[in-house]
């Protein structure tokens, strides 16, 4: 397993900077007083004031190019110093190109995406339901608070102005054909047909005395009475027993001819021009009614309130189902490995779109930030992060001096 750097805040990096300086500055001095201690002495005393002159000397040149890259040299305007105050901009020009062609490229971004399989991350992640209830419960608030906003005059602009219009746009009568023709052939409608005979069968015989009312009222005055009682209560048993018929008997006549003429109307829906044209008319006719917008806007206002509630209920069923269902999601990103591979295709090209599309302005950010800060701001910020680990290079040139300066001296006493 890979390990990161620790994170540092800017006082951290200050105070490490100075550590450094501090070991630096007093190696130099530790040569210095080498030197002056052992100068114009014989034997090993030599060696040691050569090998302590000259790491002094490696000591500073090296402090004087490290602190030329920030500043002036004890504030001495000396050509060629102060080189990222003076150079900010074109070390930021350069900064941006670097990241731009060496990060920030399709293939890059390609071949980086691939090898995290972020799908298959995702997917393993959510598979596990603690995980998938946190994503409920993260999201939750969000969706609460996006639907609370839905009051009754955008509920009401969206009926009036989206759905009313584009249902009086669209050609209902193909789809409503089509969707009764299927009703047809799969018998879905038995069901309903069941039910109301039933009901017809149950509202004859508990309003007998109603049902002979309305007959006898259609009876000739110039009948005698008691043949027109005679001839309503036969008629009123007949319909009673046909009611029955038709309820008991799922073969009836009646309901074959209602299945007949279900099918016929849903094939004219769908093929015969007048049909369509009147089935448009009366949709336009119910669309034009007012309570058309009340009904909309009051099924609206109680879907709102419903969906409120049950997001408000962490063991609700909604909540539940949405926990089920992005771990059913989790588990198909693990398991389908065509869809896995659809997505992966589907992130990469969407990624490598946008760095195509928005990578030049995503990395215009380096050189715009270092633009606009000041030379002396941007000279500390980069001193702050580098400076502590360019210490070393004093640090190097002191000792690699001293151990040159051994040499040298030893050479110059045993070979020349």
């Amino acid at each position: 397993m890979e390990r990161t750097a620790p994170r540092l805040d800017d006082a951290s990096r200050r105070a490490g900077l100075q550590r450094m300086r501090a070991v630096a500055t007093g190696l130099l001095v530790l040569m210095a007083v080498i030197y002056v201690l052992t100068h114009d002495r014989e034997g090993v005393w030599g060696y040691v004031n050569a090998g302590a002159e000259a790491g002094m000397i490696g000591a500073i040149a090296d402090w004087f190019a490290v602190t030329a890259l920030f500043r002036h040299p004890l504030g001495l305007p000396i050509p060629h110093t102060a080189l990222v105050r003076r150079r900010k901009d074109d070390l930021g020009a350069s900064l941006e190109q670097f990241v731009a062609e060496n990060f920030l490229t399709p293939q890059v971004m390609e071949e980086r995406i691939r090898d995290a399989q972020v799908v298959r991350r995702v997917g393993e992640w959510l598979a596990e339901p603690e995980h998938a209830q946190r994503v409920v419960a993260e999201a939750a608030p969000f969706l609460r608070s996006a639907v609370e906003r839905l009051d009754e005059a955008e509920i009401r602009a969206f009926v009036d102005g989206v759905v009313v219009p584009q249902i009086r746009r669209e050609p209902l009568s193909p789809v409503a054909g089509h969707l009764l023709e299927r009703v047809v052939e799969d018998g879905s409608h038995r069901g309903l047909v069941d039910l109301i005979a039933r009901e017809l069968h149950g509202w004859l015989a508990l309003h007998e005395h109603q049902v002979e009312e309305v007959i006898r009222s259609r009876a000739p005055q110039w009948a005698p009475s008691w043949v027109n009682d005679q001839v309503t209560r036969r008629v009123y048993t007949e319909v009673l027993r046909w009611a029955k018929d038709v309820k008991d008997d799922p073969e009836h006549n009646v309901r074959h001819a209602l299945d007949t003429w279900l099918a016929d109307l849903g094939r004219d829906l769908q093929q015969d021009q007048d049909t369509r044209d009147r089935f448009e008319a009366l949709k336009n006719r119910m669309l034009d009614h007012p309570q058309v917008s009340a009904t909309g806007v009051a099924l609206g206002e109680t879907l709102r309130d419903s969906v409120l509630d049950a997001l408000d209920d962490p063991t609700g069923t909604l909540r539940t189902r949405m926990g089920v269902g992005l771990v059913g999601l989790g588990t198909q990103l693990v398991e389908d490995e065509r869809l896995r591979s659809r997505l992966d295709g589907w992130v990469v090209d969407t990624a490598v779109s946008l760095i195509g599309r928005y990578g030049p302005e995503l990395t215009s950010v380096i050189s715009g930030t270092i633009q606009r800060w000041d030379a002396r701001e941007a000279s500390e910020k980069i001193e702050l992060h580098v400076g502590r680990d360019l210490q070393f290079i004093r640090l190097n040139g002191t000792v690699v001096g001293a151990l040159v300066g051994l040499v040298i001296h030893a050479i110059s006493l045993h070979l020349l």
